[in-house]
C-alpha cells in the first residue's frame, strides 16, 4: 500500500516536496514513480526511478523536479521546484514491475498540487 502526501497550494516559482510512504518494502519493486493528472487530461508519468537508480523525467519537468528513492525507509519523494501553473494536477505515487507471478502495479491516493500565477 502506498500513501502519498505533501501537496498543497503554492505560488508560481515556489517549491513543494511530495512524499510516498509504502507499508511494505519497496526494495523489490522494479520502478517507483509519480504521475500527474490535470483536470480533463489523462494521467501522465512525471518521473520514475528504477531499482538500479536510473531516473526518467517528463520533458516539461526536467531540471525542475527530482525524484528520489530510499529503499531503507520505503519512501519515494518528488522534489518540485520552479513550479508553474501548468504543474497543477493531482499527483499519484505508483510502483510497478514484473516478478515470478507476473506484472504488478500499486497506486497511492492522489495528492493535489495547485500552483497559482
Amino acid at each position: 500500500q502506498l500513501q502519498g502526501s505533501g501537496g498543497g497550494l503554492v505560488q508560481a516559482g515556489g517549491s513543494l516536496r511530495l512524499s510516498c510512504a509504502a507499508s511494505g518494502s519497496i526494495a523489490s519493486i522494479n520502478v517507483m514513480g509519480w504521475y500527474q493528472q490535470a483536470p480533463g487530461k489523462q494521467r501522465e508519468l512525471v518521473a520514475a526511478v528504477a531499482s538500479g537508480g536510473r531516473r526518467t523525467y517528463l520533458d516539461s519537468v526536467k531540471g525542475r523536479f527530482t525524484i528520489s528513492r530510499d529503499n531503507a525507509k520505503n519512501t519515494v519523494n518528488l522534489q518540485m521546484s520552479s513550479l508553474k501553473p501548468e504543474d497543477t494536477a493531482v499527483y499519484y505515487c505508483s510502483g510497478w514491475g514484473t516478478d515470478a507471478e507476473g506484472e504488478y502495479e500499486y497506486w497511492g491516493q492522489g495528492t493535489q498540487v495547485t500552483v497559482s500565477s
